[in-house]
């Protein structure tokens, strides 16, 4: 039997993720009271449920009682216990992006009222879920995904992969848009010559075949390219071993369309030889997402 349980702030996508499951065969629970988890699991497991309760996706959010997040920790140590399958998907964004989102919407934030703004409600919300955040296997922040985004990649990242399986990310973004805040591991490409400088190249991304053959026939980018291969060969497996599920591996460059995403392809063309679930995401290359190898 597998559990998943999917958490975040109001308006970060966690019923996309939800309707995800549920589309590919999971049992799905909208708000499940935290003090149920252990017993549903617990149900499923001694109970004769045939196939229907092999596969159960949970969501859980604020409006459960604080006490009870606050506990979230202890009911998932037993869970580990009895040797429950359980993995934890976490979905956030920005404060601003989940504004808009509810002013967009015009629903009502569930820990808003009379004496509690929708921004106050927002922050206050991301403290309350702190325990179950810090226990996250996969952290998405969806702040610049859409809707169709965020399915496709739930189901590339999420389903698909055995059980202990590590699922890779390399991720190129530019440092002038600001740092993903999913990202395991950062990595700083800057130093590498910019084909941005060159005219001719500028118009074209790490994708295109020009700006490939410059970086290519560089010595300066073989050179980090091999050192963050060997870094990775290291200590990849080493999270494996811990039974860490998920890693993301961002390379960030200026603007994020040249060497990043560059350097990302040439890893990504490197580890999907190792590993089963390598993927791709180029931020600034918003019409190309997610594209999975």
């Amino acid at each position: 039997m597998k559990l998943i349980i999917v958490s975040g702030r109001s308006g970060s996508g966690k019923s996309t993720a939800l309707h995800v499951l549920e589309d590919l065969g999971f049992y799905c629970i909208d708000n499940l009271p935290i003090g149920l988890l252990f017993p549903l699991t617990t149900e499923a497991t001694t109970r004769n449920s045939g196939t229907r309760l092999q596969n159960i996706a949970v969501s859980i959010d604020a409006r459960n009682l604080s006490d009870e997040i606050a506990n979230f920790e202890t009911i998932h140590q037993r869970l580990l216990e009895i040797g429950m399958t359980t993995e934890i998907i976490y979905l956030d964004a920005s404060e601003q992006s989940l504004l808009q989102r509810f002013h967009a919407t015009r629903r009502k934030h569930p820990l808003s009222d009379d004496s509690t703004s929708l921004t106050e409600a927002i922050r206050f919300e991301k403290k309350l879920l702190e325990p179950i955040a810090q226990l996250a296997d996969l952290y998405l922040d969806t702040t610049e995904l859409s809707m169709y985004e965020l399915r496709d990649l739930i189901k590339q990242r999420v389903i698909g992969r055995s059980e202990q399986e590590l699922a890779l990310l390399f991720q190129s973004f530019g440092f002038k848009h600001g740092v993903p805040v999913d990202s395991d591991y950062v990595l700083d490409v800057r130093c590498l010559p910019n084909p941005y400088w060159d005219t001719s190249l500028r118009k074209y991304t790490g994708l295109d075949q020009p700006v490939q053959e410059f970086l290519g026939g560089d010595p300066m980018t073989n050179r980090m390219i091999d050192d963050i291969t060997r870094f990775l060969e290291h200590w990849l497996p080493e999270f494996s071993n811990s039974n860490r599920s998920y890693m993301t591996i961002s390379i960030g460059c200026t603007g994020g369309q040249h060497r990043s995403v560059y350097v990302c392809e040439q890893l990504s063309r490197y580890f999907k030889r190792q590993y089963n679930q390598v993927q791709t995401r180029h931020t600034e290359l918003p019409h190309l997402n997610p594209k999975s190898h």
